[in-house]
């Protein structure tokens, strides 16, 4: 298995287990780092850092999801 496919099965598995609990911030991290892992590996950035970035965006996103959801 190549790195990048373990991080995609890592967080495709850990989207789904947060995707049940209904906590948006958990899940846009989960997903924003697999999305950001793809992108970094697909445009030589590196995956590493496109997760990382990714998981700050994403968690931001579920945040404010969260946020304006329960209004």
């Amino acid at each position: 298995m190549t790195v990048m496919s373990r991080v995609m099965t890592g967080v495709v598995g850990l989207s789904m287990l947060v995707a049940m609990n209904g906590c948006g911030t958990a899940t846009g991290a989960a997903v924003g780092a697999g999305s950001g892992a793809a992108i970094g590996a697909g445009t030589g950035y590196g995956a590493g850092k496109g997760a990382l970035i990714g998981a700050g965006v994403g968690a931001a996103g579920g945040a404010i999801y969260d946020i304006t959801k329960k209004r």
